[in-house]
């Protein structure tokens, strides 16, 4: 959910926030992306925290953590849905100024509507701050976008991400025997999501390093377990003879329908290789007992970004504290032997 920007803070420093978790920062500021025309609020604050597919577990966690930060410091939330409707978000960033919240904080459908939510946002005189995925003030695309002109952002470090992926799955392949001949990886991701293609693109470049060159097949997909499923079961079809199968992607959906597709199709879990991103679905099947493909996954709590963007939207607001340009909350890669000490959640 992360920019190319995300690369070029090899100088991140550890950022200590009230809440009491370890993020990084670049400790670069914005003067104006992120609202820095907005006054300070001297009385009870109002914030509106709009999320994409707000059904999905990450996301579900995010605004629990995003609900139970706002109690803790007294003020007003109001979390939105967006489902996967860009239309519907500039209508609900409309409707949370005109009922007076003080900060926006956005996880966008798609990118594209980051010129008009910045200027909606300016327009208001509120305070602007994303989580997650990247937003460019100046056009659809984050990815070429003046680094002043991104709107500052709350979440995990894509690069970081994808390359904890990476290294995890060829220790895998290295401890399975398996050779490139008879080995393919599936990366699956939604295209046009410029923070998937971040981490997909650390994942092969992290696996490569450690293990060498092994065929990758890049499928399209919308993110979702049901459509990755069935990209990742035609992929198989076009591929048949291939006994060993790796695969990573955007998040734990693309990895979790990929799986299922591979074992539906008759690839038993001994061939599998898959490591998730985000470890809420990943639990459920090392929950269950049964063999699965599904080996590791980076497990990102979606809690701790929310806390932390409601923190960061209050430090702007109450004290006038200048936004990070990004602040990332810390990862863990956990498996089927340690993910139930590690904090995660699975519901």
């Amino acid at each position: 959910m992360f920019t190319a920007r995300s690369r070029r803070a090899a100088a991140a420093v550890g950022l200590l926030v009230a809440m009491g978790l370890t993020a990084c920062s670049t400790g670069q500021t914005t003067a104006q992306t992120g609202g820095g025309d907005v006054a300070k609020v001297t009385g009870k604050i109002s914030i509106t925290y709009l999320q994409k597919q707000g059904d999905q577990e990450y996301f579900i966690g995010e605004a629990a953590g995003a609900k139970a930060k706002a109690a803790q410091l007294g003020v007003d939330l109001k979390v939105v849905d967006l489902g996967s409707d860009a239309n519907k978000t500039i209508s609900e960033v409309q409707s949370a100024i005109a009922q007076k919240s003080n900060g926006l904080i956005m996880v966008v459908p798609d990118p594209a509507v980051g010129p008009q939510v910045v200027q909606t946002a300016k327009d208001g005189k509120v305070a602007l701050l994303t989580s997650d995925d990247q937003i460019c003030s100046t056009g659809p695309d984050p990815v070429g976008c003046a680094h002043q002109d991104l709107v500052p952002r709350i979440g995990f470090s894509g690069e970081q991400m994808g390359g904890e992926v990476g290294k995890r799955a060829a220790a895998e392949f290295k401890k399975a025997g398996w050779t490139a001949a008879d080995t393919r990886i599936i990366s699956a991701w939604k295209q046009d999501v410029t923070v998937c293609g971040d981490r997909v693109k650390a994942a092969g470049s992290a696996f490569f390093a450690d293990a060498g060159q092994v065929q990758t097949i890049n499928v399209a997909t919308d993110n979702t377990p049901t459509d990755a499923q069935d990209k990742v079961a035609a992929t198989i079809t076009a591929n048949a003879g291939v006994k060993h199968w790796v695969i990573w992607g955007c998040n734990d959906e693309n990895v979790q329908g990929g799986v299922t597709a591979l074992q539906n199709s008759g690839v038993s879990a001994d061939n599998i290789i898959g490591v998730g991103l985000g470890a809420y679905l990943a639990c459920k099947d090392w929950g269950s007992g049964k063999p699965s493909g599904m080996k590791a996954a980076l497990f990102i709590n979606g809690s701790d970004v929310g806390a932390l963007a409601v923190q960061t939207m209050v430090d702007k607001l109450k004290d006038g504290k200048a936004f990070p340009q990004e602040a990332f909350a810390s990862t863990k890669m956990v498996d089927a032997t340690n993910w139930k000490d590690s904090g995660l959640t699975c519901s």
